[in-house]
């Protein structure tokens, strides 16, 4: 498979399994407007080829994904959020409602979004030294891409709560030991032991594992229509632009509740 463009790479692994890898080290894989249309492209793509029967996820640089790209969001309108929750959730669909299964394989940072991401996937590998965080409240925003259905169905309501409105940075055992990732293996080697268990899943029958995967997401729509609404009215707030100007000049944010 040839490279998709400069920020979503794929290759063909066996014959059956593809990886697909953010690629924008720079910017620690962050989830601009732009990368989200190349997953789009690359998980139709993949979705049309009957050679294929599962995909792998992962980053470039050490890191799967710092989560959403806030570099040049000076001014969003109402508008402008909306539509950007229309790119992100046809991503989503994509991802969740397609019949091939996704493997997650986490090195480094899954922040925000990328715990997302990461969490829209089937199975979650990840690095030993890997760190998982939904920093959302700090810059004045609420968990999107589906994490308010995703996270609670993993680690179940009480510890979401404390992810959510905390922020804390959770470590790869800690992570292992409340379910929100499925394996540990030590740092350097997660995109092999991603690749076993795609190879596994490739070799299953293909439409139980995509009728699973359908029931499994049930629900999931719900949260998206909520956050599109919820998440594109908080991206016009003071405190949007007060949280996401705090975290470029690296400090504490002064929020006023407007």
């Amino acid at each position: 498979m040839a490279e998709t463009s400069p920020l979503v790479l794929g290759e063909r692994i066996d014959g059956s399994v593809a990886i697909l890898t953010l690629d924008n080290p720079a910017r620690r894989n962050a989830l601009s407007v732009e990368m989200r249309h190349r997953m789009i492209e690359a998980l139709r793509r993949l979705e049309a080829d009957p050679a294929i029967r599962a995909l792998v996820l992962t980053g470039s640089g050490g890191h799967f994904s710092a989560g959403g790209d806030i570099v040049g969001q000076d001014t969003v309108t109402l508008a402008d959020g909306r539509e950007r929750f229309r790119i992100t959730h046809e991503m989503v669909r994509l991802m969740v409602g397609g019949g091939k299964p996704i493997i997650a394989a986490v090195e480094g940072w899954a922040a925000g979004a990328g715990l997302s991401l990461a969490l829209l996937c089937d199975t979650v590998v990840a690095g030993d030294t890997a760190k998982f965080t939904a920093p959302f409240g700090k810059i004045g925003l609420v968990a999107d891409l589906g994490l308010l259905h995703t996270l609670p169905e993993r680690i179940g309501q009480g510890r979401a709560r404390q992810m959510l409105l905390y922020g804390e940075p959770v470590a790869a055992a800690e992570a292992l030991s409340i379910g929100l990732v499925d394996r540990v293996v030590p740092a350097g080697t997660v995109l092999e032991a991603a690749l076993e268990r795609a190879r596994l899943l490739g070799e299953a029958a293909p439409l139980p594992v995509a009728i699973t995967r359908r029931y499994l997401s049930r629900g999931l729509e719900e949260a998206l229509d909520w956050e599109r609404d919820m998440q594109a009215a908080l991206m016009t707030t003071e405190d949007h632009r007060e949280g996401r100007l705090a975290f470029l000049e690296k400090r504490a944010p002064r929020f006023i509740g407007r």
